[in-house]
C-alpha cells in the first residue's frame, strides 16, 4: 500500500504539479504576460451566460474595447447567436474545455477530446477554428506540452477574485485599478455556472470593469485582443534586447573583428557598417558548374565574402519578420555590390579570380542579383557551417521570427545554408570603375577635337589657309 502511494505521488508530482508550477512561474511553453507600452489584454473565462455575457459585450463595445473569450462548450452549446456576435464585434474566442474539469484529473486523451469537442462548436457558429486554449484554473499537465501544440496556451497576470459575489463591488474595483498596467492579462469571469462560483458574481464584475475601463481609456490604455497583445509583444522584443542579448552580440563581434584581423579580411565600400568584407583566396569545394557554361574547380582563385553581421544585427532586430530581414538584406547587398566590383577591379591580388563566393542563410532573391545557389554537398563543412550559422542566427536575430507560423520543412529551410556563387564576368558588370575610364577617354578626346577646331579658328581669322573636317 505503501509503495503505491508513493507512485501515485510520483505520478501526480510530474504528471501535473511540475508542468503547472515551471509555466505558471517561468511562463514555459505558455502567454502569461505581454511586454508593450499601453495595451491592455481582458480575458473572460466560464462563458458565454445568456444574462451577464450580452451585457458585457455592450459594455465592451461602448469603450471600443477588445476582449478574448474562452469559452466553455457545453456552456456555448445552444448560445451560438452570441458566439457569432463576439466574433462580429471583433472579439477573440478561445477554449476552456468542454466542461469546466481540471486537466489532472484527465487523462490526455480525454483532454484532447474535451478541446476538440469545444473547438467544433465554435466554428460551426463562426466559420472558424479557436487557436488558443486556457485550461481551467491554469492547470496544465505534462502531455499537454506536446497534445496542443497547435494552441497557444494563455494564463494571466492579473486575478481579483471576481467569481466570488461576497467581494463586492468596491474591493473588487480597488484590486483591478492596482493592476493597470501596460501588457496586464486580465482574467475576469461573464458566468458563475461553474463549481467554487457563485451565480451572480458577474454583476459585480461589470460595474467593477466599467470604471476600470474609464479611468484606463483616461490614462491613455487601449485594451485589445490576446492574438493582437501577443503581436504587440513579439515586435516589442525583436527592438527591445535584453542586457544578457546585448552582451552575446557584443562578445560576437569582438570575436568577428579579431576574425576578420587574423584573416586579413578587407572592408568593402567607405561604410562605417558595410554590407560585406571579402579576402583572395583559393576555392576547396566540390567541383561546380555554372549556368554560363563555366565551372568553379578546386584550386581556382576566388574572393570570398563574409557578411557583416553588424549590419545583419540591427536589421534583424529592426524587421518584423524574417522576409523583411531578407529583402533588406538583399538591398544591401545589390547597393554594395558595384564598390565591390571596382574594389576586385584595382586590387593586383584579384586579377585573375575565377569567381565571388559566399555561404549564407540569406539566399532567397540572391539569384535576381546574379548569384548561382548551389546546395552544400553533405559533409563535415556542411555540418560545421549548419551549426555556426544556427548559432550566429540565434545570437544576432530574432529566432522567433524563423519559426512562428512555419512548418519543420519551412523552418529547416528558411535557416538552411547555401553556397553562393557569382563568375567574375557577371560581377563586372556592376564595376564603374571601367564606365569611368570610358567616360574620361571620351572627355579627353573631346577636349583635343575642340583644341584642334579652337586652333583652326584662330588660323582663319589671321588668314590662314582654312581645314576641311
Amino acid at each position: 500500500m505503501e509503495n503505491l502511494l508513493l507512485w501515485g505521488f510520483y505520478v501526480m508530482t510530474f504528471y501535473a504539479f511540475l508542468p503547472g508550477v515551471i509555466s505558471r512561474t517561468f511562463g514555459f511553453r505558455v502567454f502569461k504576460k505581454g511586454r508593450v507600452l499601453k495595451e491592455i489584454a481582458l480575458t473572460f473565462d466560464d462563458g458565454p451566460d445568456p444574462v451577464y455575457t450580452p451585457q458585457l459585450l455592450d459594455l465592451l463595445a461602448r469603450h471600443g474595447a477588445k476582449a478574448t473569450f474562452f469559452v466553455v462548450g457545453s456552456h456555448a452549446e445552444g448560445q451560438e447567436e452570441l458566439l457569432r456576435r463576439m466574433k462580429r464585434e471583433g472579439h477573440t474566442i478561445g477554449i476552456h474545455n468542454y466542461v469546466h474539469k481540471s486537466n489532472w484529473l484527465m487523462r490526455p486523451r480525454t483532454v484532447r477530446r474535451q478541446i476538440e469537442r469545444t473547438n467544433a462548436i465554435i466554428e460551426q457558429a463562426t466559420g472558424e477554428k479557436a487557436v488558443y486554449y486556457r485550461p481551467p484554473w491554469g492547470i496544465i499537465n505534462l502531455f499537454d506540452y506536446s497534445n496542443l501544440g497547435y494552441l497557444h496556451i494563455i494564463l494571466w497576470s492579473a486575478m481579483f477574485g471576481d467569481w466570488r459575489e461576497k467581494v463586492g463591488v468596491e474591493r473588487l474595483t480597488r484590486r483591478m485599478l492596482k493592476k493597470m498596467r501596460p501588457g496586464e492579462v486580465v482574467l475576469l469571469h461573464d458566468c458563475g455556472n461553474t463549481l467554487g462560483a457563485d451565480r451572480d458574481a458577474p454583476r459585480n464584475m461589470l460595474i467593477a470593469l466599467e470604471t476600470y475601463m474609464a479611468q484606463a481609456a483616461s490614462k491613455g490604455f487601449r485594451f485589445v485582443g490576446i492574438d493582437e497583445m501577443m503581436k504587440l509583444t513579439d515586435a516589442y522584443k525583436a527592438t527591445h534586447r535584453s542586457l544578457f542579448k546585448r552582451g552575446m552580440i557584443s562578445l560576437w563581434l569582438m570575436w568577428e573583428a579579431a576574425f576578420h584581423v587574423l584573416f586579413r579580411l578587407k572592408k568593402v565600400g567607405d561604410d562605417d557598417v558595410p554590407a560585406f568584407h571579402y579576402r583572395v583566396t583559393t576555392y576547396t569545394g566540390e567541383n561546380v558548374q555554372l549556368s554560363t557554361g563555366g565551372s568553379v574547380e578546386k584550386g581556382d582563385k576566388i574572393a570570398e565574402l563574409h557578411f557583416d553581421n553588424r549590419m545583419l544585427s540591427g536589421i534583424a532586430a529592426e524587421s518584423k519578420s524574417p522576409i523583411a530581414t531578407g529583402i533588406r538584406m538583399l538591398r544591401e547587398v545589390e547597393r554594395a555590390l558595384p564598390h565591390l566590383a571596382d574594389q576586385l577591379v584595382s586590387d593586383p591580388e584579384a586579377q585573375h579570380i575565377k569567381a565571388v563566393y559566399g555561404v549564407t542563410m540569406v539566399h532567397r532573391g540572391a539569384d535576381r542579383l546574379g548569384f548561382e545557389i548551389f546546395h552544400m554537398r553533405e559533409g563535415i563543412f556542411a555540418k560545421t557551417t549548419r551549426v555556426y550559422l544556427k548559432l550566429l542566427l540565434k545570437v544576432l536575430t530574432n529566432t522567433k521570427q524563423y519559426s512562428k507560423g512555419r512548418s519543420n520543412k519551412d523552418r529547416s529551410d528558411a535557416i538552411s545554408p547555401r553556397m553562393l556563387l557569382m563568375p567574375v564576368q557577371k560581377l563586372l558588370t556592376y564595376a564603374t570603375v571601367q564606365t569611368r575610364m570610358v567616360k574620361d577617354e571620351v572627355e579627353r578626346v573631346a577636349e583635343n577635337v575642340d583644341r584642334v577646331l579652337g586652333g583652326a579658328a584662330d588660323e582663319t581669322t589671321m588668314g590662314s589657309k582654312t581645314t576641311a573636317f
